[in-house]
């Protein structure tokens, strides 16, 4: 999908708060350790934006999370994101965690969407086997569609990462790369820690969670009107999904709490470029390596 096409009946403002980035034309990227600095105009705007949405609607937004995501998937279709033909040139452990070349890796894409990165990886890779889920059914229904989905190459199911057991679909100990992508900031803050419990269980001892979603002060998150903050990095966006905007510490503290060993854990800052709107904006993502122990302690 082009550029042009992507932002038919999306401003580029609702184009930064959906569900992920998609434009890859960047002027630059740098990784570190160091999270953006605010301009003294934004970080007015975030002092002055400390009203939260009411507790009644902030217990709707958790009922009704699956619905507002089949929604989002009725609206979009498969047509809202790019293909991301980047993960592999991100994650470069898709490959080099082989011990072997050409042996055959098995991952999990938690949170797969309707395939973007699925359908590319297995593509590109003809030696993984790949389990897929997502939180929509109509997302995986779509998956199923796809001319592309074969079930010698890969199982697709719906789940709820905080609340069905991943070992109803995938044995214990069997997987060798899982790929969360985009996928941990749409859940509660509170629930967070129960969906990296769950991936820990089908995780091969010495294998590695491969992270990569928003970080705190990226432009999606200055970008929120004010009425669309649920808690601290936590909003809502205008058809009900939520995006939470991760710290290094915070994310740290989540993955260790549960059991998870640190590899790496940065930012990756990125000047986006929409050429069709003339606007050139900062992007700050958490990208990082989570590895699950060789031993239990």
């Amino acid at each position: 999908m082009d550029e042009s096409r992507m932002f038919q009946g999306n401003t580029f403002d609702n184009y930064l708060n959906s569900v992920a980035p998609i434009c890859e034309d960047d002027a630059f990227q740098k990784k570190g350790h160091s999270a953006r600095t605010l301009s003294p105009e934004e970080a007015e705007k975030l002092a002055r934006d400390q009203v939260l949405v009411s507790d009644f609607k902030k217990l709707k937004l958790e009922k009704e999370a699956q619905k507002n995501w089949d929604l989002f998937y009725k609206r979009n279709s498969t047509n809202f994101f790019k293909d991301r033909h980047w993960t592999t040139r991100e994650f470069e452990d898709l490959k080099a965690c082989r011990e072997f070349e050409d042996q055959k890796l098995t991952i999990l894409e938690a949170g797969c969407g309707v395939g973007n990165c699925l359908f590319p990886l297995l593509e590109e890779d003809l030696n993984i086997f790949a389990y897929a889920c997502d939180f929509s059914l109509r997302a995986v229904e779509y998956i199923k569609k796809n001319a592309l989905y074969n079930i010698e190459r890969c199982k697709v199911f719906q789940c709820d990462l905080t609340k069905d057991d991943l070992l109803e679909n995938i044995p214990a100990d069997s997987v060798d790369v899982v790929t969360l992508i985009f996928v941990l900031s749409a859940i509660h803050p509170d629930k967070m820690h129960l969906a990296l419990q769950n991936i820990y269980k089908i995780l091969k001892p010495g294998k590695c969670v491969l992270f990569r979603d928003y970080g705190l002060y990226d432009h999606a998150m200055l970008r929120f009107k004010s009425g669309s903050k649920l808690g601290e990095n936590f909003y809502v966006r205008q058809d009900g999904t939520r995006s939470y905007f991760f710290t290094d510490e915070f994310l740290s503290h989540l993955f260790k709490a549960v059991g998870y060993e640190q590899v790496v854990n940065e930012y990756v800052l990125r000047e986006t470029v929409n050429r069709k709107e003339g606007l050139r904006v900062p992007r700050v993502f958490l990208q990082s390596k989570f590895r699950k122990p060789l031993s239990e302690a």
